[in-house]
């Protein structure tokens, strides 16, 4: 073929598939023409109701030779599944940070880098604090007095040292000096220097602001303390699948650093906020972390199984041709005839689509081809019947 009829053969291709998807647009019928192409019969008029294409009749020689298949629409259960990222995270109720009520300057630390694990009651640091030292100097006293007083309890002189004593007590105990230490304190007689504070949770210290012989004050955060035997994962769902999502529905998340493991969680909260740049909602899926193997930050791949409810009438996603506005399938007749039919779809599973009207149960579609069929049975004629044509070159 001479370059000039390439270009022209070009040209008539492209013309003819730009009024193929203006045909399919209006939703209107396409003529027929006799072009003498093998395999093709092109009816005059449409099938059915106005939604319906003009017809196409294709023998099995033109269906093998484009990769034609069938299947039936039948009713299925579907089971979704939505995919989305994320990042592990602390389980927000599981942190504790310890700050002291009191001033003072930091003796010793027993738990002096962060990453340590730590146990409730375990000692973090001695703490010098001169208001400590009169605290304990008031509670020798009001022992004292108490133990004086107590061979007739029900004098109103002993009543008072009793409840003198349960104040001093109250006080130190306030100030978050175990009661262990108390009793030491009761029993010894004598004031000590230093005072140790405990853990009051079990956990990685994740953050430490305090070294040996530092300075603090009321409200200081000394250390924070996460238990990570519970986390979190934080992933961005996309505004249309929310709806889909609800709390404690299963999830499936990975992570790289174990390859083909899986660890099961469920959906702990769905917050009820979306991203107005991304349009994604977050979702919060909360897991068992036996070992410490999922580390907050770690980057997080999470699958949400959604329910679909019910069986609903399916087909292959490869039998749907949408045209931007509308979408059809080519439906096969009793006559052996194809019909394109307009559809309604509604939710997509893995390779199939439900239909919400358009179709029936036992339905034969095309799987596959569509978009040949519809170019073959629209330019074949087209292109043939152009005079001056001869496609056998010069």
């Amino acid at each position: 073929m001479s370059t000039k009829k390439q270009v022209l053969v070009s040209v008539v291709l492209v013309a003819v598939a730009g009024a193929v998807v203006a045909l399919v647009a209006l939703g209107g019928s396409g003529g027929s023409a006799d072009g003498g192409r093998q395999g093709h019969d092109h009816a005059a008029s449409s099938e059915g109701a106005g939604d319906e294409r003009s017809s196409v009749r294709l023998d099995a020689a033109a269906a093998h030779r484009i990769g034609v298949r069938y299947a039936i629409a039948e009713r299925k259960v579907l089971d979704r599944t939505v995919r989305t990222v994320g990042t592990v995270t602390y389980d927000e109720t599981r942190i504790t940070d310890v700050n002291p009520k009191i001033e003072g300057w930091i003796e010793r630390l027993y738990i002096d880098f962060t990453g340590a694990p730590v146990r409730r009651g375990q000692p973090l640091l001695t703490l010098y604090s001169p208001m400590l030292v009169s605290a304990q100097e008031e509670l020798i006293l009001a022992r004292r007095l108490f133990d004086e007083t107590s061979a007739d309890p029900q004098s109103r002189a002993a009543e008072r040292a009793r409840q003198l004593l349960e104040a001093t007590r109250r006080r130190l105990a306030y100030w978050d000096i175990p009661a262990g230490e108390i009793r030491r304190i009761e029993e010894a007689g004598t004031p000590t220097k230093t005072l140790t504070l405990i853990s009051p949770a079990s956990g990685i210290v994740v953050e430490k602001s305090v070294f040996a012989g530092a300075q603090i004050g009321p409200g200081m955060n000394l250390y924070r303390i996460a238990d990570l035997s519970t986390v979190w994962v934080d992933g961005e769902v996309f505004e249309k699948d929310l709806g889909l999502v609800r709390e404690d529905q299963p999830a499936r998340v990975t992570v790289q650093a174990y390859p083909g493991e899986t660890f099961r969680g469920t959906v702990a909260y769905v917050y009820p906020t979306v991203s107005v740049e991304a349009r994604t909602g977050r979702v919060r899926v909360e897991l068992a972390n036996p070992g410490l193997r999922l580390k907050p930050g770690m980057y997080a791949e999470v699958e949400l199984e959604i329910p679909s409810g019910g069986a609903r009438l399916v087909v292959p996603r490869g039998a749907i041709h949408a045209t931007g506005e509308r979408s059809w399938v080519f439906l096969q007749t009793s006559e052996g005839t194809l019909v394109a039919r307009e559809v309604t779809t509604g939710l997509v599973a893995g390779g199939e689509i439900e239909i919400l009207a358009g179709l029936e149960e036992g339905d034969s579609v095309v799987a596959s081809a569509n978009f040949l069929i519809d170019a073959e049975s629209s330019m074949g004629s087209a292109i043939d019947a152009m005079p001056g044509m001869d496609m056998e070159g010069d």
